[in-house]
């Protein structure tokens, strides 16, 4: 009896589950998902947004306030559209035709650098409303189901049943692709595998010079006077300095340092992009985590003694690069031994969503603890200290979550292995993608995998920053954001899509991800129109509608 009433309360469970039926649907709302969407719909499909989460935007929304461009002129679209309209929000006007000047010490963003992350959301959320895209959020993945090599709907874990003709994975996980049979990896391909140089492991920071950052001098401050936020030093690992023995201090992960060059698990460390505030009326107090214990940042201390004895005159950029933004609020970038928490992101890619819940948690908390250990211990400069106490949390953005972002930085999860894998050899200028629907600009920009012992020192292992040695923006080749054709015929992927793991260190950024988000939907919408994959989509007539709607394909200085 107790099986048949179970049965029945399934078959009711079903048969109430509601149908989600559309031409295209774009899986994750991310600042790709909003483009994407927007683009269908204004080709006159209808459009759906599955969001697994509350909020339109993703890292552009959430906390990124000081968006990495790289050359503004390879941008356009809805890209440039969105960031206009942004900028528009606090009186600036964007020149698009001419590189951004660089601010505050850190990348060039322009006007889009000083934007609060509740206008970014609503001017999102305007797009999507004036295209009349339906959005449904916490729609969380739990099944794929495919005729053929045809996705024909997917399940969410409410029982929703999403139904489409396309579908556009703007996840930054890769999250309807990996459902789907999609051929991905989430190893660092080591240098064999395509030729490269700085795939893998790798130890030598800084590869190439540095677009748009000075070196830091002798003591360590940059020659234009701001503070040096990313310094390395020889820092000892040990509880008892110099005793293996001891064991490992927190916040340096076990494991051999491997050889430079070889195939390597790992992903970038992941963190929190901070907005906080210096109005004491608009300031939420930044507290400490309940299991708080001022031990576990014993190796901030070290770099803090060496910094001191380097003659380093400390302040708060040595732990995090913050730049101003409108209404008292700034933006808190990461730096040496700030939010990054290497080690802690390698399992997000393929964990379920309460275990992300659990990852990003446990990103908050470290955070949380080291803002306090730097507003109040003693063995912290005191400059350092009266720096981080003018801060908190602003009341005004993320109200639904304590003023804290809703969205945590994932830099790199999944990438898709198809027939076209773009490498450093794209992204350097010395191999050009064929069929071009975006334009990558950005200098290859690893954050640490580990932060291991090396040579009995701590050592940030995966790393590199720099340039491209001059070249000039990149294509991103249409062949790189489809699936094996085998695999899926109408499924785009945007965000994970077919690079190396050091290739997409570069093309990562979220200005490229809504362009290439954006050709995506066309491509999708002109699949629909003629009958025919993604894969067999005609790529002139592509190549006409992106030009028409402003999209940058060819670099012209």
């Amino acid at each position: 009896m107790k099986t048949l009433l179970s049965a029945l309360a399934l078959l009711s469970s079903l048969a109430a589950a509601a149908v989600v039926e559309s031409d295209v649907c774009v899986y994750g709302g991310t600042s790709g998902g909003v483009a994407a969407a927007v683009q269908a719909a204004r080709m006159g499909k209808s459009v759906v947004i599955a969001e697994p989460g509350r909020h339109l935007g993703g890292m552009t929304s959430g906390g990124l306030s000081a968006v990495d461009i790289g050359d503004p002129r390879s941008v356009g679209g809805i890209a440039r559209e969105y960031f206009t309209k942004l900028a528009a929000t606090v009186g600036v006007t964007l020149a698009w035709d001419k590189p951004f000047e660089s601010k505050g010490g850190g990348p060039a963003t322009g006007g889009a650098y000083a934007i609060e992350p509740h206008k970014a959301e609503q001017v999102f959320t305007d797009m999507a409303k004036e295209a009349g895209v339906k959005v449904h959020v916490m729609a969380r993945l739990a099944s794929v189901k495919k005729e053929g090599a045809r996705i024909t709907e997917f399940v969410t874990e409410d029982g929703t049943v999403f139904r489409a003709k396309m579908f556009i994975d703007c996840t930054y996980e890769g999250d309807l692709m990996a459902k789907a049979g999609v051929s991905y990896t989430i190893m660092r391909e080591g240098n064999a595998k395509y030729g490269e140089t700085y795939n893998g492991i790798h130890y030598n920071e800084r590869f190439l010079p540095r677009t748009g950052f000075e070196q830091p001098g002798p003591t360590g401050r940059l020659k234009n006077g701001l503070g040096a936020w990313d310094r390395d030093f020889p820092l000892d690992p040990y509880v008892v300095k110099g005793d293996p023995k001891s064991g490992l201090l927190p916040l340096i992960n076990e494991g051999e340092p491997g050889t430079p060059g070889d195939p390597a698990p790992g992903v970038q460390a992941y963190c929190y992009r901070l907005c906080l505030t210096t109005n004491p009326a608009n300031m939420i107090p930044i507290t400490p985590p309940s299991d708080y214990d001022p031990k576990r940042y014993e190796i901030v201390v070290r770099f803090i003694e060496a910094c001191i004895a380097n003659g380093d005159d400390m302040d708060l950029r040595w732990f995090s690069k913050h730049d101003p933004l409108p209404n008292d609020k700034w933006d808190f970038n990461t730096a040496t031994f700030g939010g990054n928490l290497p080690g802690a992101s390698w399992a997000w890619p393929e964990a379920s969503y309460a275990e992300r819940e659990k990852i990003a948690k446990q990103h908050e908390n470290y955070h949380r603890g080291l803002l306090h250990f730097l507003a109040t211990d003693s063995r912290v400069p005191e400059k350092v200290r009266k720096d981080m106490q003018r801060f908190g949390l602003p009341k005004d953005e993320f109200t639904d979550n304590g003023g804290w972002p809703h969205q945590i930085y994932v830099r790199e999860a999944r990438r898709m292995v198809s027939d076209l894998v773009l490498t450093e050899h794209h992204t350097f200028g010395l191999k050009v993608a064929p069929k071009c629907v975006s334009l990558g600009s950005y200098g290859t920009d690893t954050h640490e995998i580990r932060r291991i012992v090396k040579d009995g020192v701590v050592t940030r292992e995966g790393k590199t920053a720099g340039g491209r040695d001059g070249a000039p923006p990149y294509p991103i080749g249409y062949d790189a954001i489809l699936p094996k054709k085998s695999e899926c015929e109408n499924l785009l992927v945007t965000f994970a899509l077919s690079a190396s793991h050091t290739a997409f260190s570069s093309i990562r950024m979220e200005p490229v991800f809504m362009c290439t988000s954006q050709s995506a939907a066309t491509a999708a919408v002109q699949a629909i129109e003629e009958g025919v994959s993604v894969q067999d989509v005609d790529y002139a007539k592509l190549k006409l509608r992106l030009e028409k709607d402003g999209q940058v394909l060819v670099w012209h200085r």
